[in-house]
């Protein structure tokens, strides 16, 4: 059986690597496809994919499939709400992530088309 303590362990390590704390701070925006992710942290598809599964199974996110693309947001819950939120404040603050966070912006804007929809 898995203990309260080993699920909030698990939470935690979720965001203990700076690929995902990368990944938390451009999902800042709301839910963004891979295809997305992959081109403004020019991450390769199995590093992005493999991250983001990461954070999935530690409770950060939530994901949905549109067609041959796996759409990712951030899950917040009751019991952890409060602590993304402190997270996400924080990492707002950190200059790499907050360059990231503004070319996911760009990036949105400047998209003419549903490319993930293709």
């Amino acid at each position: 059986m898995i203990s309260t303590l080993n699920i909030a362990a698990e939470f935690y390590k979720g965001a203990s690597d700076p690929t995902r704390l990368r990944l938390l701070g451009v999902l800042r925006h709301g839910e963004l496809c891979v295809c997305d992710i992959m081109t403004v942290l020019k991450l390769p598809q199995s590093t992005a994919s493999r991250h983001l599964a990461y954070l999935r199974n530690s409770g950060w996110l939530e994901s949905r499939r549109k067609k041959k693309w796996m759409y990712y947001r951030l899950r917040p819950t009751p019991q952890t709400e409060e602590i993304i939120s402190h997270v996400l404040a924080h990492i707002s603050c950190i200059p790499e992530l907050q360059r990231d966070y503004e070319m996911m912006a760009q990036h949105l804007a400047e998209k003419k088309t549903d490319a993930c929809n293709q």
